[in-house]
């Protein structure tokens, strides 16, 4: 499918784009060509789908929150359940493609970034299974918040480069991690875990993660008959988003719902809201709307959710926004603690602090479209990982709540 309002490649309006050093731009150019011959050869997508299948555990069921749907007082709530993929979120659509990719292209040396360490997981994990070499760039900060993660990905035989730069965070790995990229090219290939960076890389990602929303599509007229109302998926860099809305974007019927990091509260300043408070920029090879000082310097994010702290977003998504076609909205930290608690009580299901984003602003959704309408939520990733941070920051904020 041709990438909504891209009139060049790589490009999406005014967004996009490829802002890197001379000597990546061969290696970007051997991946678009890369890319371009395999998305067409059915015999790597008959690979990667069998991957998914019995490596992945896809199809990921689609689930009716009965008791959920309840609570919120409105349309019914349907969950796409990307947590139940192996590994633990909807990454590990993007790193068996690139994995597989990077294979075909005959590179030895896998290198990732990761904030909340789900995408790092999962190429460790993916890299395991294929036997490669695997170094993960992550933010200090990161791996004291997401040390589950860290513990994993060791496991599985990655080397954790820790980043001790900048935020320490999920912006300060990326810049690490093209650092690392950019001196060792040759052998090298830079798994990026969102639709963000220089093209190809925004347009690969979604293409590898449009299976989400595929899938729900499939499932939604087969379970009850219609498409949803709306679809609502959280957005740091972007990927789970555009993996669910993609499928939906020809129909005009469907609101997609964009929910970043409120953090704080955006007239903190401490946030993760690149799409509502942000401006024209250029983050990690693309331009895009990017959170950025008075003097145009990237500002630093904040959120509750490592994955969701990053100060920028992919351009598609920029684009979208733009256009219309993107209904954005914030949670704060609070809001989002408070949706991690409310779906493990009410429907038995731990979501990731990420998908708790969604899952705050998606009670305002069923109120506002009212009952007999339905609202897909893209359930990103399992809160396992998270544990440990959220219920320390539950009991900081209401030492009660905490049993």
């Amino acid at each position: 499918m041709t990438a909504a309002g891209a009139v060049r490649p790589g490009w999406f309006g005014p967004y996009g784009g490829r802002y890197v050093p001379e000597t990546l731009i061969p290696a970007l150019e051997e991946l678009e060509q890369a890319w371009a011959e395999a998305r067409l050869d059915q015999g790597f997508l008959s690979a990667v789908a069998e991957d998914l299948r019995d490596f992945g555990g896809r199809p990921t069921p689609l689930s009716f929150a009965e008791r959920l749907t309840r609570n919120f007082g409105g349309a019914d709530i349907w969950l796409k359940r990307e947590d139940l993929l192996h590994t633990g979120a909807h990454k590990l659509n993007n790193t068996v493609g690139q994995v597989r990719l990077a294979l075909r292209m005959g590179k030895s040396r896998i290198i990732a970034e990761t904030g909340a360490g789900q995408h790092g997981v999962a190429t460790a994990a993916t890299c395991a299974r294929f036997g490669l070499s695997c170094e993960v760039f992550m933010g200090a900060e990161d791996v004291r918040r997401q040390s589950p993660n860290v513990q994993r990905m060791r496991l599985f035989g990655a080397t954790i480069r820790t980043v001790e730069s900048g935020s320490r965070t999920l912006k300060d790995a990326m810049n690490e991690a093209i650092r690392a990229w950019v001196t060792h090219v040759r052998d090298t290939f830079y798994v990026i875990g969102s639709v963000a960076g220089p093209h190809p890389y925004p347009t690969l990602v979604r293409e590898l993660q449009r299976i989400i929303g595929e899938e729900a599509r499939a499932q939604c007229l087969e379970r009850f008959g219609a498409l949803p109302d709306a679809v609502v998926a959280c957005v740091g860099g972007g990927s789970n988003a555009m993996g669910a809305f993609t499928a939906f974007l020809p129909d005009a019927s469907v609101r997609l719902v964009a929910v970043e990091a409120g953090g704080d509260g955006l007239a903190t300043g401490k946030h993760g809201a690149s799409l509502t408070a942000g401006s024209f920029g250029v983050l990690h090879g693309s331009a895009s709307s990017v959170l950025q000082t008075a003097d145009g310097q990237v500002a630093e994010a904040h959120s509750v959710s490592a994955g969701l702290d990053y100060p920028g977003v992919g351009p598609e998504l920029a684009h979208l926004r733009d256009i219309g076609r993107l209904d954005v909205r914030t949670a704060t930290d609070t809001e989002a603690l408070e949706a991690f608690q409310e779906l493990c009580r009410l429907e038995g299901i731990l979501p990731a602090l990420e998908t708790s984003h969604a899952l705050a602003r998606a009670r305002d959704v069923a109120r506002e479209l009212g009952a007999g309408k339905r609202v897909l939520v893209n359930l990103s990733g399992r809160g396992d990982k998270d544990l440990g941070h959220a219920l320390a920051e539950i009991a900081r904020r209401r030492p009660e709540a905490v049993t």
